[in-house]
């Protein structure tokens, strides 16, 4: 992300689309979020020209005007007549757009962006796990206990271990009623969960961790215990990324996918 990782890249390619998507303005969007998003188009510059574009891409014009509206929604450019269109600060970035989030993350080479969703989902689950311990029903309080118990058998099989780890804790915002909070985290950690530095490599031992955290979140639902299962939720949040953040940091060197359209 420009700024976080300190300097320009070279300037790669735009592609062309020999076949074309059925959604050609989305298709030039994505891309040239990824463009902006990993500095080949830094903040106060200037995009290419529409000619250029429709050069580049091989569409018609009215499909960039289409992609150009689509980036200053985002926030992420600024079109003036006669004046070219300007990449924008990144602060002005909307980052809980699917899209602009996804390429901020795919090159979020000094980890601030998954420091910062972390520190979301931490703030905002543990409102939602005291709201859920005041609200959840039994039956939601016996969904939690069965899903825990799944998780503790699953422990040796860390790739279903991830998906039923993200039950819970779908489970638990569920549970809160909290639907804006809950649609929030959806979001940020979906596309957190896209890419390795964020996911780690997960083993037995840490999903063992992170079951016993998640037991005595599950234990103070139980005992309607709202202010201790909102400290445990963020304990649990913030040591589980404290465990896979010094690899992610260690690993920063390594290849990322491909953007769209590679």
């Amino acid at each position: 992300m420009p700024g976080a990782a300190g300097g320009k890249r070279p300037a790669a390619a735009l592609p062309t689309f020999p076949r074309r998507p059925a959604r050609l303005a989305h298709a030039v969007v994505e891309v040239l979020v990824d463009r902006i998003a990993g500095g080949d188009f830094p903040p106060g510059s200037s995009l290419p020209t529409e000619p250029e574009l429709c050069e580049r891409f091989g569409v018609s014009r009215t499909t960039i005007r289409e992609a150009v509206k689509s980036l200053e929604a985002k926030g992420l450019a600024r079109a003036r007549q006669g004046s070219g269109t300007t990449v924008t600060a990144t602060d002005s970035w909307n980052l809980l757009d699917p899209v602009v989030l996804a390429a901020a993350v795919r090159h979020d080479d000094e980890l601030v962006i998954l420091d910062q969703l972390v520190g979301v989902r931490s703030a905002l689950e543990s409102q939602m796990a005291g709201q859920a311990a005041a609200h959840a029903t039994e039956e939601e309080l016996r969904g939690f206990e069965e899903t825990l118990a799944l998780l503790e058998r699953q422990t040796a099989t860390p790739e279903l271990f991830t998906e039923t780890d993200v039950e819970l804790h779908e489970r638990i915002m569920t549970a809160s009623g909290n639907t804006l909070g809950r649609s929030i985290v959806r979001i940020v950690h979906a596309q957190a969960r896209k890419t390795t530095l964020y996911t780690g490599m997960p083993d037995e031992a840490g999903c063992r961790a992170a079951n016993e955290e998640h037991r005595r979140v599950v234990e103070l639902l139980r005992a309607r215990d709202a202010e201790g299962a909102a400290r445990a939720m963020t304990s649990h949040i913030e040591e589980a990324w404290g465990r896979r953040r010094a690899p992610a940091a260690a690993g920063r060197g390594t290849p990322k996918p491909p953007p769209p359209g590679a």
